[in-house]
């Protein structure tokens, strides 16, 4: 994915930022998934729940008592964006609202003072540990894999997707620009315009949660930010032959080179300074909303994690090799939004994340790395009950669905709490993929609201609920705060 001089590069920054550690030890925490698999919500639970001594019962640090103090210190990077904990804390408590999703990557350093679990260590003095939280956007992570492929290879694998039947609908009317693009042509740039811009609406409706598919870059097409408009994101794949010379000055040529610039101009810049920085990771997984949509759409989403996961640097080096060179050592895969299930399909939503992740996962661990699976919901916004239903008991969640939610026909209104019974997964994940198995059980999944806050018999408010994040928190940070 690199030149020399990128790992030149990162060989440097990876021995600045360990000799600023030396003293004050450091780790960098990426937070990342793929649109609407909860990130913001993430980072907003996890640091709420550790600067108010939240419930963490399998956090052995914190539920030992040994954490002494939690402390939000300055943003460690002048020229990336704070991410905005307090916005967040107060749109979910406030509001009731889910916070605003990932729209560029952000930073947050916490620091925890603790007291070792070793009587040896508690003579030396508390410990300390500062957390660099990295919060990047998942449509971002869809770039990576386009460092190895060339223009042609990019366009070949773009078009054949948008050539199938579950993308045609929506890739129509770039497919109709594409097919009457002379690629040897003299460069037009409103011809060049009309297919980046046709290119980008296709990805854009594909996302939506009636079709929920996953692998579509490039990312930035989906979240352009300042580079709206700029030749480096105007352009679309071509039907190009690998082996032809296009004259110079053509469509084609011009095209492949902006391909190129955007590789240069946006991907390299933030896997250098930013996803190679990393120390661990946690990879958030929405597999309901592609299970709401289908076998095609958990398809989709199976390819486009292996090729997130074949991006990352896990393995562990040594001593010496990490000063020079930073690996991923822990990856955390969560499937989020554990609570728009009874938790009695919680170990089945694990099941069907490490199905999709089989072959990848093998190989982070092959190469050295902890790996983890599971079913985890942040912020808690549902509680459990069971209702009769014809003599029959039902497990159910209760809730307030969010407005415009519908569930056979009724549509909830965003004020009133409802006890929905979501359905089962399937025992067998494969149940899930594709026309050669039986179809799926009807699962009904919607989004709710988030929860109001408790408040104890003093009037306090009461740490935010969740699901597994404290067992989030002792696989990625508990080794470090012994």
């Amino acid at each position: 994915m690199t030149s020399m001089a990128d790992e030149a590069r990162i060989v440097l920054d990876t021995l600045a930022d360990r000799t600023t550690g030396l003293f004050s030890p450091t780790l960098r925490l990426g937070v990342t998934g793929l649109s609407r698999a909860g990130k913001t919500v993430f980072i907003t639970a996890l640091v709420h729940n550790l600067l108010h001594g939240g419930r963490l019962p399998l956090f052995s640090a914190q539920s030992g008592g040994r954490i002494t103090r939690a402390r939000l210190e300055e943003q460690p990077d002048d020229a990336v964006p704070r991410f905005q904990y307090e916005d967040h804390v107060r749109t979910v408590l406030e509001e009731r609202l889910w916070p605003q999703s990932t729209r560029a990557i952000s930073e947050l350093r916490l620091t925890l003072q603790f007291e070792s679990a070793s009587a040896w260590s508690r003579l030396l003095g508390p410990g300390r540990l500062t957390i660099d939280i990295v919060d990047y956007p998942g449509e971002w992570l869809l770039d990576l894999p386009l460092l190895e492929k060339d223009f042609a290879t990019f366009s070949a694998e773009s078009i054949a997707r948008a050539r199938l039947p579950s993308r045609r609908e929506q890739a129509a009317p770039f497919l109709a620009l594409l097919d009457g693009a002379d690629l040897s042509a003299p460069m037009s740039e409103p011809v060049a315009q009309g297919l980046a811009r046709t290119f980008a609406a296709y990805l854009n409706a594909c996302r939506a949660d009636a079709s929920a598919l996953s692998t579509l870059p490039p990312g930035r097409f989906l979240m352009p930010g300042d580079l709206e408009g700029s030749p480096a994101l105007t352009f679309a794949p071509l039907p190009v032959e690998p082996s032809e010379t296009y004259p110079k000055g053509s469509l084609a040529a011009v095209l492949a080179r902006r391909y190129e610039a955007y590789k240069t101009v946006v991907v390299k810049p933030f896997f250098r300074e930013h996803f190679v920085r990393l120390d661990r990771q946690i990879l958030l997984v929405d597999a309901l909303q592609a299970i709401n949509a289908g076998p095609e759409a958990v398809e989709d989403l199976k390819t486009a994690l292996a090729d997130i996961l074949a991006c990352f640097r896990p393995g562990r080096a040594s001593w010496l090799g990490s000063l020079l060179s930073r690996r991923i050592d822990r990856i955390l895969v969560a499937a989020t939004k554990a609570d728009h299930l009874h938790r009695d399909s919680h170990r089945r939503l694990e099941q069907i994340v490490r199905h999709l992740l089989d072959e990848a996962i093998a190989r982070a661990k092959f190469s050295g790395a902890r790996t983890d699976v599971l079913a985890l919901a942040a912020i808690r916004a549902t509680r459990e009950a069971n209702v009769e239903d014809g003599g029959e008991t039902l497990p159910v969640i209760v809730g307030t669905p969010m407005e415009g939610e519908t569930i056979a026909g009724e549509r909830f209104d965003g004020r009133t709490e409802t006890a929905i019974f979501p359905g089962d997964l399937p025992a067998d994940p494969r149940r899930l993929f594709g026309a050669g198995h039986r179809p799926r059980e009807a699962v009904n999944f919607v989004r709710f609201k988030p929860p109001r806050l408790e408040r104890d018999a003093e009037g306090l408010t009461l740490s935010l609920p969740h699901i597994r994040l404290d067992r989030a928190l002792e696989f990625l940070l508990g080794d470090k705060l012994t």
